[in-house]
């Protein structure tokens, strides 16, 4: 599945086209790579997101086309969430 419609679908990012703003300013790596909005995720891959001041890594846990909100966090695990603070 292409990892802009992955973030969407998991919604890790709401809208698909925000996904694809972040991933094409490379700013998502999956498996330590960078990672483009049309990129292939697969179950098992490891998909760190740096938004502004947070950094997000999550492990593709499954996949699917669509999803109830309710179902989105079984897409994927959460590894490691980390803030940047703005006073260093």
């Amino acid at each position: 599945m292409r990892l802009d419609k992955f973030l969407k679908v998991s919604r890790i990012i709401k809208r698909r086209s925000v996904a694809k703003e972040i991933a094409d300013k490379d700013r998502i790596l999956i498996n330590g790579k960078k990672a483009k909005s049309s990129s292939t995720v697969a179950i098992g891959d490891e998909v760190k997101i740096q938004f502004g001041n947070k950094t997000l890594t999550v492990k593709v846990e499954n996949i699917r086309d669509t999803t109830k909100k309710d179902e989105a966090k079984d897409l994927y695990r959460v590894l490691d969430e980390t803030y940047k603070d703005d006073t260093e």
